[in-house]
Protein backbone atom coordinates (compact mmCIF):
# COMPACT_ATOMS: atom_id res chain seq x y z
CA UNK A 1 0.00 0.00 0.00
CA UNK A 2 1.27 3.44 -0.91
CA UNK A 3 2.12 5.73 1.98
CA UNK A 4 2.26 9.50 2.19
CA UNK A 5 5.77 10.31 3.33
CA UNK A 6 5.87 12.30 6.62
CA UNK A 7 7.67 15.64 6.43
CA UNK A 8 10.44 14.51 8.80
CA UNK A 9 11.04 11.36 6.79
CA UNK A 10 11.10 13.34 3.55
CA UNK A 11 13.73 15.69 4.99
CA UNK A 12 15.86 12.72 6.09
CA UNK A 13 15.56 11.28 2.58
CA UNK A 14 16.73 14.53 1.00
CA UNK A 15 19.66 14.74 3.42
CA UNK A 16 20.66 11.15 2.67
CA UNK A 17 20.55 11.72 -1.08
CA UNK A 18 22.47 14.97 -0.78
CA UNK A 19 25.46 13.12 0.70
CA UNK A 20 26.27 11.61 -2.69
CA UNK A 21 27.49 13.22 -5.88
CA UNK A 22 25.56 10.96 -8.22
CA UNK A 23 23.28 7.95 -8.21
CA UNK A 24 23.24 5.54 -11.14
CA UNK A 25 19.68 4.70 -12.15
CA UNK A 26 19.32 1.82 -14.61
CA UNK A 27 15.82 2.28 -16.02
CA UNK A 28 13.75 0.39 -18.57
CA UNK A 29 13.54 2.26 -21.88
CA UNK A 30 9.84 2.97 -21.32
CA UNK A 31 10.61 4.83 -18.08
CA UNK A 32 12.94 7.34 -19.75
CA UNK A 33 9.95 9.70 -19.81
CA UNK A 34 10.13 10.27 -16.05
CA UNK A 35 13.89 10.92 -15.84
CA UNK A 36 13.76 14.69 -15.51
CA UNK A 37 10.90 14.63 -13.01
CA UNK A 38 12.61 12.01 -10.87
CA UNK A 39 15.85 13.98 -10.90
CA UNK A 40 13.96 17.10 -9.85
CA UNK A 41 12.26 15.22 -7.00
CA UNK A 42 15.51 13.89 -5.54
CA UNK A 43 18.06 16.23 -3.99
CA UNK A 44 21.00 14.49 -5.63
CA UNK A 45 22.49 14.16 -9.07
CA UNK A 46 21.02 11.20 -10.95
CA UNK A 47 22.66 9.57 -13.95
CA UNK A 48 20.35 7.47 -16.12
CA UNK A 49 21.07 4.42 -18.23
CA UNK A 50 17.89 3.65 -20.18
CA UNK A 51 17.76 0.46 -22.21
CA UNK A 52 15.83 -2.78 -22.56
CA UNK A 53 15.20 -4.30 -19.13
CA UNK A 54 16.94 -7.57 -19.98
CA UNK A 55 20.06 -5.70 -21.10
CA UNK A 56 20.13 -3.74 -17.85
CA UNK A 57 19.81 -6.89 -15.76
CA UNK A 58 22.66 -8.44 -17.73
CA UNK A 59 24.85 -5.37 -17.27
CA UNK A 60 24.34 -5.46 -13.50
CA UNK A 61 25.07 -9.21 -13.42
CA UNK A 62 28.34 -8.48 -15.23
CA UNK A 63 29.35 -5.94 -12.59
CA UNK A 64 28.15 -2.61 -13.96
CA UNK A 65 27.96 0.08 -11.28
CA UNK A 66 24.31 0.80 -10.56
CA UNK A 67 22.37 1.97 -7.53
CA UNK A 68 18.73 1.59 -8.63
CA UNK A 69 17.17 -0.81 -11.13
CA UNK A 70 13.79 -0.14 -12.76
CA UNK A 71 12.40 -2.90 -14.98
CA UNK A 72 9.37 -2.90 -17.26
CA UNK A 73 7.87 -6.05 -15.74
CA UNK A 74 8.04 -8.40 -12.77
CA UNK A 75 9.53 -11.33 -14.66
CA UNK A 76 12.65 -9.40 -15.63
CA UNK A 77 13.12 -8.10 -12.09
CA UNK A 78 13.01 -11.73 -10.90
CA UNK A 79 15.99 -12.45 -13.17
CA UNK A 80 17.91 -9.88 -11.13
CA UNK A 81 16.78 -11.17 -7.73
CA UNK A 82 20.28 -12.19 -6.63
CA UNK A 83 21.53 -8.66 -7.31
CA UNK A 84 18.70 -6.49 -5.96
CA UNK A 85 16.93 -5.97 -2.66
CA UNK A 86 13.23 -5.55 -1.83
CA UNK A 87 11.79 -4.79 -5.28
CA UNK A 88 8.56 -2.79 -5.33
CA UNK A 89 5.76 -2.44 -7.86
CA UNK A 90 5.65 1.29 -8.61
CA UNK A 91 3.41 1.64 -11.69
CA UNK A 92 1.96 -0.23 -14.66
CA UNK A 93 1.69 0.24 -18.41
CA UNK A 94 -0.15 -1.36 -21.32
CA UNK A 95 0.47 -1.70 -25.04
CA UNK A 96 -0.94 -0.25 -28.25
CA UNK A 97 -0.33 -0.56 -31.97
CA UNK A 98 1.10 2.57 -33.57
CA UNK A 99 1.40 3.73 -37.17
CA UNK A 100 3.09 6.83 -38.64
CA UNK A 101 0.96 9.97 -38.73
CA UNK A 102 -1.49 9.67 -41.60
CA UNK A 103 -1.35 5.86 -41.51
CA UNK A 104 0.17 5.50 -45.00
CA UNK A 105 -0.24 1.70 -45.02
CA UNK A 106 -3.94 2.06 -44.11
CA UNK A 107 -3.75 -0.39 -41.22
CA UNK A 108 -7.10 -0.77 -39.48
CA UNK A 109 -6.50 -3.21 -36.64
CA UNK A 110 -4.09 -5.52 -34.82
CA UNK A 111 -5.42 -8.39 -36.92
CA UNK A 112 -4.79 -6.68 -40.28
CA UNK A 113 -0.99 -6.71 -40.29
CA UNK A 114 -0.30 -9.54 -42.76
CA UNK A 115 1.08 -7.24 -45.46
CA UNK A 116 2.48 -4.54 -43.19
CA UNK A 117 6.12 -3.86 -42.43
CA UNK A 118 5.85 -4.52 -38.70
CA UNK A 119 8.45 -3.99 -35.97
CA UNK A 120 8.09 -5.33 -32.44
CA UNK A 121 10.31 -6.01 -29.46
CA UNK A 122 12.21 -9.27 -29.19
CA UNK A 123 10.50 -11.79 -26.90
CA UNK A 124 13.43 -11.67 -24.46
CA UNK A 125 12.50 -8.14 -23.37
CA UNK A 126 9.25 -7.23 -21.56
CA UNK A 127 7.64 -5.35 -24.46
CA UNK A 128 8.21 -8.35 -26.73
CA UNK A 129 6.95 -10.87 -24.20
CA UNK A 130 3.72 -8.91 -23.77
CA UNK A 131 3.34 -8.50 -27.54
CA UNK A 132 3.55 -12.29 -27.91
CA UNK A 133 0.88 -12.74 -25.24
CA UNK A 134 -1.40 -10.24 -26.98
CA UNK A 135 -0.94 -11.99 -30.32
CA UNK A 136 -1.93 -15.30 -28.73
CA UNK A 137 -4.93 -13.78 -26.95
CA UNK A 138 -6.16 -12.31 -30.24
CA UNK A 139 -5.45 -15.39 -32.36
CA UNK A 140 -3.02 -13.40 -34.49
CA UNK A 141 0.23 -14.64 -36.03
CA UNK A 142 2.65 -11.74 -36.26
CA UNK A 143 5.31 -11.62 -38.98
CA UNK A 144 7.69 -8.85 -37.91
CA UNK A 145 10.27 -7.42 -40.27
CA UNK A 146 12.58 -6.84 -37.31
CA UNK A 147 12.84 -7.60 -33.60
CA UNK A 148 14.13 -4.77 -31.44
CA UNK A 149 15.83 -4.85 -28.05
CA UNK A 150 13.94 -1.86 -26.61
CA UNK A 151 10.57 -0.22 -27.07
CA UNK A 152 12.24 3.08 -27.96
CA UNK A 153 13.82 1.38 -30.99
CA UNK A 154 10.39 0.21 -32.16
CA UNK A 155 9.02 3.72 -31.70
CA UNK A 156 11.93 5.24 -33.62
CA UNK A 157 11.41 3.00 -36.64
CA UNK A 158 7.72 3.88 -36.85
CA UNK A 159 8.36 7.61 -36.45
CA UNK A 160 10.99 7.51 -39.21
CA UNK A 161 8.58 5.46 -41.37
CA UNK A 162 11.07 2.62 -41.67
CA UNK A 163 8.09 0.54 -40.54
CA UNK A 164 4.36 0.65 -41.25
CA UNK A 165 3.46 -0.26 -37.68
CA UNK A 166 4.87 -1.20 -34.31
CA UNK A 167 3.73 -2.33 -30.87
CA UNK A 168 4.78 -0.02 -28.04
CA UNK A 169 3.69 1.02 -24.59
CA UNK A 170 0.81 3.48 -24.40
CA UNK A 171 3.14 5.95 -22.70
CA UNK A 172 5.57 5.90 -25.64
CA UNK A 173 2.71 6.52 -28.05
CA UNK A 174 1.48 9.43 -25.94
CA UNK A 175 4.94 11.00 -25.86
CA UNK A 176 5.09 10.84 -29.68
CA UNK A 177 1.45 11.78 -30.30
CA UNK A 178 2.34 14.37 -32.94
CA UNK A 179 4.21 11.77 -34.99
CA UNK A 180 2.19 8.58 -34.61
CA UNK A 181 -1.41 7.41 -34.47
CA UNK A 182 -2.73 4.81 -32.03
CA UNK A 183 -4.75 1.71 -32.82
CA UNK A 184 -6.06 -0.07 -29.74
CA UNK A 185 -5.19 -3.74 -29.24
CA UNK A 186 -8.03 -5.94 -27.95
CA UNK A 187 -7.33 -7.43 -24.50
CA UNK A 188 -4.43 -5.03 -23.86
CA UNK A 189 -5.89 -4.11 -20.47
CA UNK A 190 -5.56 -7.76 -19.44
CA UNK A 191 -1.81 -7.79 -20.10
CA UNK A 192 -0.51 -4.76 -18.26
CA UNK A 193 3.18 -4.72 -17.42
CA UNK A 194 4.04 -3.97 -13.80
CA UNK A 195 6.99 -1.61 -13.47
CA UNK A 196 9.33 -2.64 -10.66
CA UNK A 197 12.03 -0.70 -8.81
CA UNK A 198 14.73 -1.99 -6.47
CA UNK A 199 18.02 -1.10 -4.83
CA UNK A 200 21.05 -2.82 -6.33
CA UNK A 201 22.76 -4.87 -3.61
CA UNK A 202 26.32 -3.90 -4.50
CA UNK A 203 25.51 -0.18 -4.45
CA UNK A 204 27.71 1.81 -2.08
CA UNK A 205 24.83 4.29 -1.64
CA UNK A 206 22.17 2.04 -0.15
CA UNK A 207 20.29 4.67 1.85
CA UNK A 208 20.10 7.16 -1.01
CA UNK A 209 19.15 4.44 -3.51
CA UNK A 210 16.37 3.28 -1.18
CA UNK A 211 15.17 6.88 -1.12
CA UNK A 212 14.81 6.89 -4.90
CA UNK A 213 12.75 3.70 -4.81
CA UNK A 214 10.65 5.17 -1.99
CA UNK A 215 10.01 8.29 -4.06
CA UNK A 216 8.93 6.26 -7.11
CA UNK A 217 6.35 4.49 -4.94
CA UNK A 218 5.18 7.56 -3.03
CA UNK A 219 1.83 9.31 -3.31
CA UNK A 220 3.67 12.52 -4.19
CA UNK A 221 5.03 10.93 -7.38
CA UNK A 222 1.66 9.62 -8.60
CA UNK A 223 1.03 12.80 -10.60
CA UNK A 224 4.25 12.26 -12.54
CA UNK A 225 3.35 8.69 -13.46
CA UNK A 226 -0.13 9.76 -14.51
CA UNK A 227 1.10 12.71 -16.58
CA UNK A 228 2.98 10.33 -18.87
CA UNK A 229 0.17 7.78 -19.08
CA UNK A 230 1.40 5.27 -16.51
CA UNK A 231 -0.90 3.89 -13.82
CA UNK A 232 0.61 4.43 -10.34
CA UNK A 233 0.71 1.47 -7.99
CA UNK A 234 -2.09 1.33 -5.37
Amino acid sequence: MKRIMPVAAALMLLQACAQYDSLQVFGAASTRLINEDLAAAIDASLSFNNAGSSALVQQIAEGAEADVLITANEQTMKLAQSNVAAPRAVASNDMVLIVPKGNPAKISSFSSLDHALLVICDANVPCGDTTAQLAKANGVTLKPASLEQSVSDVLGKVISQEADAGVVYRTDAAAASEQVEVIEIPHAEEFKNTIMAAVVKNSSKQKAAAGVVEKLDSASFDEVWQRYGFIPSP
